[in-house]
């Protein structure tokens, strides 16, 4: 008889365990990055908070290094897809879409980005990582962008004003750390709009 043998049942929950420890494991270093900065967060804080074992962690993230930049490169790759997911229908209202872009630089993904940024700044052996994976998030955000604003791009100074919304969400992201900006935000989400209307068309 053919049957499916004991090790191959166990290997599926194997491996759906070992994704599950890992989705834990990025969640709880961006948290942890965002609470308590790059010097207060190691391996062993991020395991204990995951309720994993710091030998676990270390399986499936050999260095700090490894661990931080696949956490913030995991919460990127869902915010792009929680963007889409506002929009399923491809080109939207202006103003709801640049609202939105404002959006994905607020909150603990910006804060815990913002982190690693600074600690690269620093650390040689991060810096080539975050530069690259910062470069590929900003080339899908503004891929998203373009896309979500109806942006023909072929005109004279299109991607350079998505460039600049761009810019200037990170901005307002980077004013909402140490204040609660949301008035301001919304007067220049409502003339940035204004002026994407105007440009694009």
């Amino acid at each position: 008889m053919g049957g499916v043998s004991t090790t191959e049942r166990e290997r599926v929950p194997k491996q759906d365990r070992s994704r599950a420890t890992r989705q834990r494991l990025l969640e709880a270093a961006v948290a942890c990055l965002a609470e308590h900065g790059w010097a207060g967060s190691t391996v062993a804080v991020v395991a204990e908070r995951a309720g994993v074992s710091r030998g676990a962690a270390q399986h499936h993230f050999p260095t700090r290094e490894d661990l931080f930049t696949a956490a913030v490169e995991y919460v990127s790759e869902e915010r792009s897809l929680a963007l889409r997911a506002l929009f399923p229908d491809g080109p939207a209202d202006r103003r709801a879409v640049v609202a939105a872009l404002v959006d994905l630089y607020t909150g603990p993904l910006f804060r815990a980005a913002l982190h690693l940024w600074v600690a690269a700044s620093d650390e040689d052996q991060l810096r080539p990582r975050v530069t690259e994976l910062e470069a590929r998030v900003g080339r899908e955000t503004h891929r998203i962008a373009v896309e979500l604003l109806g942006a023909d791009e072929s005109r004279p100074g299109v991607r350079e004003t998505v460039q600049g919304l761009l810019d200037m969400a990170r901005g307002l992201g980077l004013a909402n750390l140490l204040t609660d900006d949301t008035a301001r935000r919304e007067r220049v989400v409502a003339q940035w709009a204004a002026l994407l209307d105007e440009t694009l068309g």
